[in-house]
């Protein structure tokens, strides 16, 4: 019996974290197109391999929620200086999907695709 109990208690503890995951949240299939159109413009210059952009697609859902939190909760300069570190951070962890060449080309081409609002200053 304890065995069942500790069992169920590690089934319900699972579902709680997953809860909290912002992958899995409401408005996922929204991000989800946006990743997919993103991700099909990227390849256009990247040329990934048959694994690299469902890895590359899910790091933009990732990306894409964490914009939208910072964009709701931000305004004027502060929201474009934590959205500039937030696609600082993307551009390293891409670094982990694409090759080193790809990488370079990402570079390049990122603020045509996914570019950050300038403020103007008052």
């Amino acid at each position: 019996m304890k065995r069942i109990v500790t069992f169920l208690m590690i089934c319900l503890a699972t579902t709680a974290i997953y809860a909290q995951d912002t992958y899995t949240q409401s408005g996922g299939e929204e991000f989800e197109e946006q990743a997919l159109e993103i991700t099909s413009e990227y390849n256009k210059h990247l040329y990934m391999n048959e694994t690299q952009p469902a890895l590359f697609q899910k790091k933009v859902v990732e990306f894409l929620i964490s914009r939208e939190k910072i964009k709701e909760s931000y305004e004027g300069r502060e929201m474009l200086e934590r959205l500039t570190v937030l696609s600082e951070e993307e551009t390293r962890e891409m670094g982990d999907i694409l090759t080193r060449m790809q990488l370079e080309k990402y570079r390049e081409v990122k603020m045509q695709i996914q570019p950050i609002a300038v403020a103007e200053d008052n």
